[in-house]
């Protein structure tokens, strides 16, 4: 497909959850729903039409030991655009991943700067490691390194417990929230367990990530206050791994992962029945694989959570969220489309005939 080309998309474009149109057309890169005049060197494409999808939890340029190459970053992106992930919120990453916003060709990153952990309290290589004090001048600077997000490690296994706890106390979680706010930026944490919920909640943090410790009592306080949780559950299936390889040294904690791991389900589907916005994000990057979008949706299907709304959880509301657009009219064309109706099943997620990028057919 030629850059003047004109792609027509037809069949059923899928403008919403309950909005679907019959025809679109990208003429410069942009969508358009009338007919261009004119329309020459016209490319067609069939079938069902989704926004780009997000992967709203995802680490390109991170690997296993830390920082990757650009080349191993740039496969990693290239990998969820194969699966359809037009739109990335890296949660996270030691690697400057700038150059990607100059290719055309690979999905579109909205970043988080880089972890911030308590020290020795994370995985090596991946996180600015800090001490309380300096948690303010860190968010602050990550909020100004990144695009609208922070990140910090909120719990991790205390190795002098022998079991996960919070990282941070609740004045310097309270101050750093508010440093980020005041810059414009929205904050987010990892929280395996329950630890540090509340503080990070009730201190006005706008997202926690994986949220397995998400309790009955919690469940409304994250309601009231409207943060959102990304549960990545193909992530959480790792747990009870992880926690044989903790058995001998930490009893405690591997107790704990699993007793997490097995009422994941039930977690999900609490928030999402409470009201809590859920939605998806595979937690790509350091040793899981990238290019996992499809299982995500599948999962959060698997917790109790309508096919609808878990698709909208990678599509409409997910875009909305962090205020990315659509398939609105002028907007980027960012488009995947698919041989049957991902709404009927989203089980079709995992096999997308086109991928539509800037208006270039890439896949």
């Amino acid at each position: 497909m030629s850059d003047h080309a004109v792609l027509h998309v037809k069949g059923r474009i899928l403008v919403g959850p309950d909005e679907v149109r019959d025809e679109l057309w990208v003429v410069g890169g942009r969508i358009s729903y009338d007919r261009p005049a004119g329309a020459r060197d016209v490319v067609g494409v069939e079938g069902w039409a989704l926004p780009g999808l997000v992967d709203a939890h995802c680490h390109v340029g991170l690997g296993a030991h830390g920082p990757v190459d650009a080349d191993v970053a740039e496969k990693q992106a290239l990998t969820d655009r194969e699966a359809g992930t037009l739109l990335i919120r890296d949660a996270g990453s030691p690697s400057d991943t700038r150059w990607v916003d100059d290719r055309e060709d690979l999905p579109k990153i909205i970043r988080a700067g880089r972890h911030i952990a308590r020290t020795r309290r994370y995985m090596k290589n991946y996180a600015h490691e800090i001490e309380p004090d300096e948690l303010v001048a860190y968010v602050a600077q990550e909020a100004r390194r990144g695009d609208g997000w922070v990140k910090l490690v909120g719990d991790w296994i205390d190795r002098d417990l022998g079991d996960l706890s919070a990282c941070w106390p609740r004045e310097e979680v309270e101050a750093a929230i508010a440093e980020a706010h005041r810059l414009g930026a929205r904050v987010t944490a990892h929280c395996f367990a329950e630890s540090s919920l509340r503080d990070l909640v009730e201190a006005g943090i706008d997202c926690i990530e994986h949220a397995t410790g998400l309790t009955e009592d919690l469940i409304p306080l994250f309601a009231e206050r409207g943060v959102a949780i990304v549960p990545t559950l193909v992530n959480i299936a790792t747990f009870p791994r992880l926690a044989a390889g903790g058995d001998k040294k930490y009893p405690r904690w591997s107790a704990h992962m699993r007793r997490l791991h097995e009422r994941r389900y039930d977690t999900v589907r609490g928030a999402y029945d409470a009201g809590i916005p859920v939605y998806v994000g595979t937690d790509a990057g350091g040793s899981l694989a990238h290019g996992l979008v499809a299982g995500e949706v599948a999962e959060l299907v698997t917790a109790g959570i309508p096919p609808l709304e878990a698709l909208s959880a990678t599509a409409w509301a997910a875009r909305t969220w962090l205020g990315r657009p659509g398939l609105e009219e002028g907007a980027p064309a960012d488009l995947v489309v698919y041989g049957a109706d991902p709404r009927a099943d989203v089980g079709v997620l995992a096999a997308p005939r086109r991928v539509v990028l800037n208006g270039r057919i890439v896949e």
